[in-house]
């Protein structure tokens, strides 16, 4: 899942960018307001993070513009003004949740992953695809009651797949969803990790379960 964290306090933003990257999120940083602003508006995120208090367009401006842009993606506010009145504001404007500074980073994760959870609709914490589980609690992959090691990338397409199981998810929403703006992909990058992936996935079952759609992109199916 990819993320966008708008936070001017770098340590700060450094830190939960770092917490959620250890969660398998792939994260965008924006330290002001302009560039939070650019990047919600236009590139596709998950769960965006918005603290209130930034130089050049606070958080409300930001959520104000996606919201009236028609986009929906799940918001979190962080904010040091923990007032009731401002916690209202930023609900009513359609925050999706809201957690005052300072926080508990295992709190923040949780809420994100909550949030997730609620934009997929996924309540439960295990994707399964025939007889392959994903547990996106513990982060592990089996199939046929084995345990199947993988990367974090791999880990991260599989588990975006599967999230999507059945759909024919295209190579640019991949790339999209699971490289940061400022990654460097190679053409074959994402093309090297489908090809590790079936090797561990599939390789001596009778049944593929990850598809190549030609031209398109790739599908897992349980079918």
């Amino acid at each position: 899942m990819r993320v966008l964290l708008v936070e001017d306090e770098k340590d700060l933003a450094n830190l939960i960018a770092e917490a959620l990257r250890r969660e398998m999120f792939t994260v965008d940083v924006c330290y002001d307001g302009e560039e939070g602003m650019y990047m919600a508006l236009n590139e596709t995120f998950d769960v965006v993070i918005l603290d209130v208090l930034l130089p050049i367009h606070d958080g409300w401006e930001i959520l104000k513009a996606m919201r009236e842009k028609g986009i929906n993606t799940p918001v979190l506010m962080l904010t040091a003004l923990s007032d009731v009145e401002y916690r209202v504001k930023g609900l009513n404007m359609g925050a999706d949740d809201y957690l005052p500074k300072p926080f508990d980073l295992r709190e923040l994760i949780a809420r994100v992953k909550a949030l997730v959870r609620r934009k997929t609709e996924n309540k439960n914490m295990k994707l399964v695809c025939g007889d392959l589980i994903l547990d996106t609690a513990t982060k592990k992959a089996f199939r046929g009651g084995r345990e199947i090691s993988l990367t974090r990338k791999e880990y991260q397409i599989l588990e975006y797949l599967m999230m999507n199981k059945n759909r024919v998810v295209t190579k640019e929403e991949l790339q999209e969803h699971l490289w940061s703006f400022d990654d460097s992909v190679f053409s074959d990058t994402l093309r090297s990790h489908i090809k590790n992936l079936r090797k561990k996935i599939d390789r001596g079952f009778k049944k593929s379960i990850i598809h190549t759609v030609r031209g398109i992109g790739y599908v897992v199916r349980d079918e």
